[in-house]
């Protein structure tokens, strides 16, 4: 099958599939509740380890422990979907997380840091499934429109994402009446969200479009075959693996520079007397950053390219490492800034790369090879907030910052270089969507072939 994507009439967009909007609206409703969910671990994880250790040098810990876990996750969660499609795998994923939360919550209670390292292991499947949610809104979007069905997924992580953090101190409060530490109490609010994302799914997400997809791509391969027209799905029938290489870096050096920083920014507020309102706020604006912007973001990567919005995210994390290095302390507005650029550059990155990603890889394949994407992801992850407590600990937290800027500049350099690469191939035109058919409706050949966005 040829890697260029076409509908029947050359040069006109792919209908979209019917089952399209509802599995984005059932998906929309699911991360709107994981988002508090997710909220829980990036608010207060590193509070609690702190608490509970007695050491700086051990906050980021939690990080490296449910991005760690997150890792795990996706493997398992990829090889579900592979087999039995995108519902099961996910409401797994999610009721994992929800399990993992409440054992968070019963560590706190016993104050048994062994339970908050296993539990915060379980909690990170919940991420993973936040996460690879987005791959099941690419899954029957046309080629034009997978940028746009990625961000609307990510956008509706927003609603609990940005509550949830700013739900730190009315939590706190309910933890403490039910004598349970206050710092525990958003991990409550997640063993609910997780739960309740967990069975909205199952139930709802019907049908599966991980399987529509793979229908459809037979059918289409058939009439192919059969010389009625060349398949819309956008994707050959073998893996474009400098496609995956290139979407895979993007979101590794996006997710290690943002885990890094945004981790050890609570600490280092705390540290200099900042109390958990102001903590929460700045956290909460900078999940918003991470997932409002989704809709322009995913219009202006279906728009302008992938590999321009992958330049954009290296660029805009320089500038949110550079702030937050020089950021006085005592100064929310300055800090908070710096998370929203954290946030939004992330979102670039992540946005673009799950673009390139699902653009690269055929349909028989692409659930596995997401999860074993995500592995990476989730293992920058993981280093990221392992090592960033002890650079906090080490050369202090500007250090850590302008670090974190500095990495961000292989992004940009990376993106820059394929761009180029592409260029001298003979594909100058766009790094946006497939070429469409010649005249008589004749396929593209070399170069100009490959999937979009590469």
């Amino acid at each position: 099958m040829t890697s260029a994507a076409r509908s029947p009439q050359a040069g006109r967009p792919t209908p979209e599939h019917p089952a399209q909007q509802r599995v984005l609206t059932v998906l929309v409703l699911c991360q709107a509740l994981s988002g508090a969910g997710l909220a829980a671990g990036i608010t207060v994880g590193a509070l609690l380890a702190e608490q509970m250790l007695g050491s700086t040098g051990l906050a980021g810990l939690p990080s490296a422990l449910f991005t760690g876990g997150a890792a795990l996750g996706s493997v398992g969660i990829g090889r579900l979907c592979q087999r039995w499609g995108r519902r099961p795998g996910l409401a797994l994923g999610y009721g994992t997380g929800a399990v993992g939360s409440l054992g968070v919550v019963l560590a706190a209670v016993a104050g048994s840091v062994p339970l908050l390292f296993v539990s915060l292991l379980v909690y990170g499947a919940g991420t993973a499934a936040n996460l690879l949610a987005r791959y099941a809104g690419a899954d029957l979007a046309s080629p034009e429109r997978r940028g746009r069905a990625v961000s609307t997924v990510l956008f509706a992580t927003t609603f609990g994402a940005v509550i949830g953090p700013n739900l730190v101190h009315v939590t706190g409060d309910w933890a403490h009446s039910w004598g349970i530490p206050r710092l525990a109490g958003p991990f409550l609010l997640a063993t609910a969200a997780y739960g309740a994302a967990s069975v909205v799914l199952a139930v709802l997400l019907r049908p599966d479009p991980l399987l529509l997809a793979r229908e459809r791509a037979a059918e289409e391969e058939a009439e192919e075959e059969a010389g009625e027209w060349v398949s819309a799905t956008g994707n050959a029938g073998r893996m474009d693996t400098r496609g995956v290489a290139t979407g895979t870096a993007v979101m590794v050096l996006t997710q290690l520079v943002m885990i890094a920083v945004m981790t050890m920014t609570p600490v280092h507020m705390q540290a200099h007397g900042h109390g958990t309102q102001a903590t929460g706020l700045v956290i909460a604006l900078h999940v918003g950053a991470m997932y409002l912007p989704s809709p322009l973001t995913g219009l202006l990567v279906d728009r302008i390219g992938r590999l321009w919005l992958a330049a954009a995210s290296g660029a805009t994390l320089l500038a949110a490492g550079a702030l937050a290095a020089l950021a006085p302390p005592h100064s929310v507005a300055a800090l908070a800034t710096a998370l929203v650029l954290l946030g939004l550059g992330w979102n670039f990155g992540l946005v673009s790369g799950t673009a390139l990603i699902t653009d690269a890889l055929p349909v028989a394949t692409r659930a596995r090879t997401q999860g074993l994407v995500d592995v990476g992801i989730s293992l920058a992850g993981a280093t990221g907030g392992a090592a960033s407590g002890a650079v906090v600990a080490g050369v202090g937290f500007p250090a850590l910052g302008l670090g974190g800027g500095l990495l961000a500049v292989l992004l940009t350099s990376l993106a820059l270089l394929r761009h180029r690469a592409k260029s001298r191939q003979g594909d100058t035109a766009t790094d946006k969507l497939p070429k469409s058919a010649g005249p008589e409706g004749s396929s593209d050949t070399g170069a100009a072939a490959e999937p979009a966005g590469h």
